[in-house]
C-alpha cells in the first residue's frame, strides 16, 4: 500500500516501496484550485496511487500532470489518469511533447512549457526548468513550486531502501552510495555527467529550494541550494568528468 505524507503545506508524498528491488517510487500531489500530480508511476501502480489520491481529494479533479522525462515511473500511467480525470493535461518540455508524449502515451495533447515558463494553479506558481540530460534524457525538466519553494527533482537525490518520508539528514551521502552501487551493476551510467551537468545544477540551486522532492527516497527539508551544489560534486567525483 502507498504511504501518504504531507512534506510541505498541501504537498503530499505518495510512496510505494517495492521490496524486490529495495526501492521507493514517489508521486507528489499538490492541492490547489487546480490540483497537480507530479509523476504518475508505472501502470501497475495506478490503482494504489489512485486510491491514495482519493484519500486527499477526488482523483477525477486532477487538472495537471507533471513529470521530468519519458520513462515508465515518470509518466507510464498518464493515459489511465487522463481517462479518470477528464480535464487532466500533461505539462512537459516541447521536446517531450513532440518526440514521445503526445504520440505514445497521452490521451490528449500535452501542454509544452518553455524554459522558465510558469503555470499558475490558484495560490501556487510552478516554474518549469528545461534541463536536458539532468537527471537524464534529452527532454528532461524539473519543476519548481515558487510559492513555498518545493523542487520536484525526479531522479536527482535518488536513495535506495525503505527510508523515511522526509528528512533533514544527509541525503547527498545516500545519493553518493546509490551511484556507487549502480556503477557496479547493470544500471551503471544511470545518470550522465556532461559539460552541462554542473552549470544546470548551479542554476537550479540558485532557486534556493526549501524542500526537495525526489522520485526515489526521502524528501529533504533544509538548505536545498547547498544540497544541490554538493550533489553536483558527488556526480563529478563518482561519474567522472567527460573526456
Amino acid at each position: 500500500m502507498a504511504q501518504i505524507t504531507e512534506i510541505a503545506a498541501d504537498v503530499f508524498r505518495i510512496s510505494t516501496y517495492v521490496p524486490s528491488i529495495d526501492l521507493q517510487f514517489n508521486q507528489f500531489l499538490v492541492c490547489d484550485d487546480e490540483a497537480l500530480l507530479y509523476h504518475t508511476g508505472m501502470k501497475g501502480l495506478f490503482p494504489a496511487v489512485r486510491d491514495a489520491v482519493a484519500t486527499i481529494l477526488p482523483p477525477e479533479t486532477i487538472r495537471w500532470i507533471g513529470f521530468s522525462h519519458f520513462e515508465a515511473d515518470e509518466c507510464g500511467a498518464l493515459a489511465e489518469w487522463q481517462a479518470l480525470a477528464p480535464s487532466a493535461t500533461a505539462i512537459c518540455t516541447f521536446v517531450a511533447k513532440v518526440v514521445s508524449v503526445d504520440d505514445v502515451v497521452a490521451l490528449r495533447p500535452a501542454r509544452a512549457l518553455a524554459d522558465g515558463e510558469t503555470l499558475a494553479t490558484g495560490r501556487r506558481r510552478f516554474r518549469l526548468l528545461q534541463t536536458p540530460h539532468v537527471p537524464h534524457c534529452w527532454e528532461a525538466s524539473l519543476l519548481f513550486e515558487e510559492t513555498n519553494g518545493t523542487l520536484f527533482c525526479s531522479d536527482l537525490f535518488h536513495q535506495g531502501g525503505d527510508v523515511e518520508p522526509v528528512t533533514t539528514a544527509d541525503v547527498v551521502g545516500r545519493f553518493r552510495q546509490t551511484l556507487i552501487d549502480y556503477q557496479r551493476g547493470p544500471l551503471a551510467n544511470y545518470l550522465p555527467y556532461t559539460s552541462r551537468t554542473e552549470p544546470t545544477l548551479r542554476r537550479v540551486a540558485a532557486l534556493k529550494p526549501r524542500t526537495v522532492a525526489p522520485m526515489h527516497g526521502s524528501a529533504f527539508a533544509g538548505n536545498g541550494e547547498r544540497a544541490l551544489l554538493d550533489l553536483a560534486g558527488v556526480m563529478r567525483d563518482v561519474l567522472g568528468a567527460p573526456s
